[in-house]
């Protein structure tokens, strides 16, 4: 099978992409944009020379099937916390009660790996009993910012006709709020109980982790009738690596160092568009 070599990074040096055509072994190059080339007939043979090069010059790489496109790709998966946009949610709502740190110790700690996430999510939540409703609304509309390149590389694959999962083990206030404004085929996360105006410190209903992200792709994929191939996955946790390995293309997205380990692909120095720029 023929692939092409998809090298991405804010500069990208004339002699590099020469190098990397040599190492590949492809014979042409293309640009995509002023950020992204391909180059065509790469050897996948020649991986580790490849990735060696582009680790030591900072370069985004992916081997793809030459015959694929992105109106091959018909569902494309996302988490939302530092993947679709900036933020981690639940850090920002505990900012508003001014216990981050102690929040965000353990995001952290669940996202490198280090704890279950399920209970994780529930001491984290839990800490944050008592708060008014009302800061969910503030998080959203002074924190929330949408990861660079988020927009286009949506707007490329639904132009294709992709359907988008966005599927958190966040909370539905914010992805409700994404599929409209992102116009996202279907939404799923996790509910924040609130009683009389005030959070509980509960979640009502089954958490969303890592094997529900896992079956949610698994179960939307038979239900359009794709193949693995034709599926796009994207996250940074480690709660997102089996969703990631489920995926015909799953992609570690700025992600930890044990995410971009284990991932198939990676991107850690362009923006989300650099996962569309793959099918380009």
């Amino acid at each position: 099978m023929m692939h092409r070599l998809v090298v991405q990074a804010p500069e990208i040096a004339t002699q590099d992409l020469k190098q990397l055509a040599r190492l590949s072994d492809a014979h042409e190059i293309q640009a995509i944009s002023q950020q992204a080339f391909k180059l065509l007939g790469a050897q996948l043979a020649n991986k580790e020379a490849v990735a060696d090069f582009c680790e030591s010059n900072q370069l985004d790489f992916a081997f793809i099937p030459e015959d694929l496109g992105v109106r091959d790709i018909g569902l494309v998966v996302m988490d939302m916390d530092s993947t679709l946009i900036t933020i981690e949610c639940i850090d920002e709502i505990a900012d508003m009660v001014g216990i981050k740190p102690q929040v965000a110790e353990i995001t952290a700690a669940a996202m490198r790996g280090e704890l279950d996430f399920r209970e994780s999510l529930t001491r984290r939540v839990a800490l944050l009993a008592g708060l008014e409703a009302g800061a969910l609304q503030r998080v959203y509309d002074e924190r929330l910012q949408l990861m660079a390149g988020a927009e286009e590389m949506l707007k490329g694959f639904q132009a294709a006709g992709a359907r988008t999962l966005l599927i958190s083990g966040g909370f539905t206030f914010f992805t409700d709020r994404l599929r409209d404004r992102l116009d996202l085929s279907r939404t799923i996360a996790n509910v924040l109980e609130i009683e009389n105006g005030k959070l509980t410190g509960r979640v009502d209903g089954d958490i969303v982790d890592a094997q529900r992200k896992k079956s949610e792709l698994i179960a939307y994929r038979e239900e359009l009738g794709l193949r693995p191939e034709q599926v796009v996955a994207m996250g940074d946790g480690a709660n997102d690596l089996p969703m990631l390995h489920e995926a015909g293309f799953g992609v570690a997205c700025h992600a930890k160092p044990k995410v971009v380990a284990e991932a198939p692909f990676a991107i850690n120095r362009v923006g989300l568009e650099g996962v569309l720029n793959y099918f380009r």
